[in-house]
């Protein structure tokens, strides 16, 4: 039976809350969004028809609350809900306080996700399909010494896994049983922020292995279709952050094998909607169909989607509204072709040469390329915060064969242009350009292999960003302005005799202090003065030519070259003076965030590398660690304490060397 769904609302943000909100305007349906304090004038409420408060910017607080999000569905008289991804998409309790409130999930049955949504179970239920699984632990024992048990019979390599896990989140690996206690209080930590749930499951490592998904939807009527595999393995931190479909090296045998693998997995939950079901391969090898397990299936639309409508030509979400109505699927498994090849990136505000660590900031600058599809939930001016996941935007090209789809993601890529909090940007740029991926030779291992080469900037500095940005602290524009005049008298910090007018310039370069110094034009010159940085003379005009941009801040500049951006402010005194003071031992906070665990208390001995704390920024958590041997003098650092990036956090007393 049908039902016409002429209106919706999104139970999520960010780019799919957007995502979703312009395909329902364009099938005609009134949109309704929610959002949480921190996301009150965020771009996905600004393209909702109606807009409802849900809460604190905390997600536990707000867009984990199923009771705020279906009261505001009812509020709106919303026919339907689509929860996104992320979040509540994966929690049966949500599909099922829609059904008591009369509401259609745009999702699958509520026994669906709660049988897939676990990984442990999820397992079971497919292998009693037929479906090859890893091998591992899954059991419901959650004590620590079973645990520890069941891992020395899995072996080392394996990887601890949260059973409600997904981006991600929640995965540790282990080599050895001494990293064991240790990764699992982590994984429980990040898995509880998550998910709230912090059971886990034990995992068979299988060294350099491809992650390939499958496509699959499925109607109320029993009829179900796969629409292809994508192939997710340039992964960091277990996070996709490259995706492309078709898979490199796929073959009609294989496609033919997974389909029809991620099928009976579907099939055995009675699925209903669009979900995902995700393999691991054998990386040193051909794909063939006896080279691939299960690994788990994803309740719900994935990140990645984008690739699979550019091969089919579909709109994955207009299917989901068709499917949530009760309607057929508007295709069969005959009817689906590929139409070329599609590769999208993920644009995350991240350090990759602080290993990948989430970064905040406010985005003085987006600009982001017309040539190719763009997702985005972010406008220049938009703060990204530590509650939320970093993902700036999704940069999807499609061409007619692969070679040409890598070339425009990254003719794309090169048209970006982002300020503000740190980005991977240049990553994604070198990452593209390398020879594994141009060749489609590649595992989840080969950005860890690569992340010297892939993640760090050189040392070096263009010296032209050190001219154009100390010109623009100057108040100077890059060429010298009409009937204004350089002079060493416009300087008011001395007086010397005679000309070329020098004057040392202190100041700060990606917050580290540091000098230039000046060359002023004789007296009555028109002109700029000389940039001079460590004796080398900085150039300051061609800004276009050398593509560099210089963005304001507010308290300084962001000068943008190459995918990097170099920061330059003038000096503070105050906080030049306050740097003086701070102690050479200190251990400050790498970015913004939640202190989840303190492991040491003053007076204590550490040795280098040993831990003191751990940090959760965007439900990633980060270990701080002691950077040599020594004593702890001072704990600032406290459970549950949101801290500042820069904050310090732990102070030693370095152990003085025999």
């Amino acid at each position: 039976m049908t039902r016409p769904l002429t209106s919706v609302l999104v139970a999520n943000r960010g780019e799919i809350a957007c995502r979703i909100l312009r395909t329902a305007r364009r099938l005609g349906m009134r949109t309704v969004a929610v959002y949480s304090e921190a996301d009150r004038a965020s771009l996905h409420v600004a393209l909702a028809d109606e807009a409802y408060p849900i809460g604190p910017a905390p997600a536990l607080d707000s867009y984990l609350r199923i009771d705020r999000i279906v009261e505001a569905a009812s509020r709106a008289g919303a026919d339907c809900l689509h929860p996104g991804y992320g979040f509540l998409s994966e929690h049966p309790g949500l599909a099922e306080a829609c059904a008591e409130a009369g509401i259609v999930f745009v999702g699958p049955p509520p026994g669906a996700i709660r049988a897939m949504g676990l990984k442990h179970r999820a397992k079971a239920l497919v292998a009693a399909a037929g479906v090859p699984v890893v091998p591992g632990y899954q059991g419901e024992d959650q004590e620590s010494e079973r645990l520890r048990a069941e891992a020395d019979t899995v072996g080392y390599p394996l990887l601890i896994k949260a059973v409600a896990g997904g981006g991600g989140k929640g995965i540790r690996r282990v080599d050895a049983p001494t990293g064991f206690t240790e990764a699992l209080e982590s994984a429980r930590r990040e898995a509880t922020s998550a998910f709230g749930n912090a059971q886990v499951l034990l995992e068979r490592y299988v060294p350099n292995p491809r992650h390939i998904e499958v496509q699959v939807f499925c109607d109320v009527q029993g009829g179900a279709v796969h629409l292809f595999e994508r192939d997710c393995s340039l992964q960091r931190r277990h996070q996709k952050v490259i995706e492309e479909a078709p898979a490199p090296g796929m073959t009609a045998a294989v496609r033919a094998a997974m389909g029809q693998a991620a099928l009976h997995a579907a099939r055995a939950v009675d699925y209903v909607g669009a979900g995902t079901v995700e393999f691991i391969a054998s990386g040193d090898q051909a794909l063939t169909p006896e080279s691939f397990w299960f690994m788990e299936m994803n309740t719900r639309l994935q990140v990645e989607h984008p690739v699979t409508e550019a091969i089919t030509g579909l709109d994955l979400v207009a299917w989901q509204f068709k499917v949530a109505a009760g309607e057929p699927l508007p295709a069969s498994q005959d009817d689906l072709r590929i139409e070329g090849h599609a590769i999208e990136a993920r644009l995350y505000a991240e350090d990759p040469a602080a290993g990948f660590l989430p970064s905040t900031g406010r985005l003085h600058a987006l600009r982001l390329p017309e040539a190719v599809r763009v997702d985005t939930g972010l406008r220049a001016g938009d703060v990204v915060g530590p509650h939320y996941d970093p993902l700036i935007a999704k940069l999807i090209a499609h061409g007619p064969t692969r070679a040409e789809a890598i070339a425009r993601l990254r003719q794309a890529l090169e048209a970006t242009r982002v300020a503000g909090p740190r980005t991977n940007l240049a990553f994604l740029r070198r990452l593209t350009a390398s020879e594994a991926v141009q060749a489609g030779r590649y595992d989840t291992a080969l950005i860890e292999r690569q992340r010297d080469r892939l993640a760090e900037f050189p040392s070096d500095i263009d010296p032209a960003c050190i001219g154009l940005g100390v010109l623009a602290l100057l108040g100077f524009e890059p060429q010298p302005m009409e009937g204004r005049t350089a002079s060493p008298w416009d300087c008011a910090d001395g007086f010397q005799l005679g000309a070329p007018r020098r004057q040392p310039w202190p100041l700060r370069i990606d917050g580290r202090r540091d000098e230039v110094t000046l060359v002023w034009p004789d007296p009555g010159a028109r002109g700029l003065p000389e940039v001079r940085y460590r004796g080398q003379a900085c150039p300051t005009h061609a800004a276009e030519d050398r593509m560099i941009e210089v963005v304001p801040t507010g308290c300084g500049f962001l000068v943008l070259h190459g995918g990097r951006q170099i920061s330059l402010q003038a000096p503070d005194p105050a906080q030049a003076a306050s740097a003086q003071t701070a102690q050479a031992g200190d251990v400050t906070a790498p970015m913004h965030g939640r202190i989840v665990a303190v492991h040491v208390a003053p007076g204590d001995h550490v040795t280098r590398g040993q831990r003191l704390g751990t940090i959760e920024a965007m439900k990633m958590e980060h270990t701080l660690t002691a950077p040599a041997d020594g004593t702890v003098r001072a704990v600032t650092a406290e459970p549950g304490l949101q801290v500042a990036e820069g904050a310090s956090l732990f102070t030693l007393t370095q152990a003085e060397s025999e």
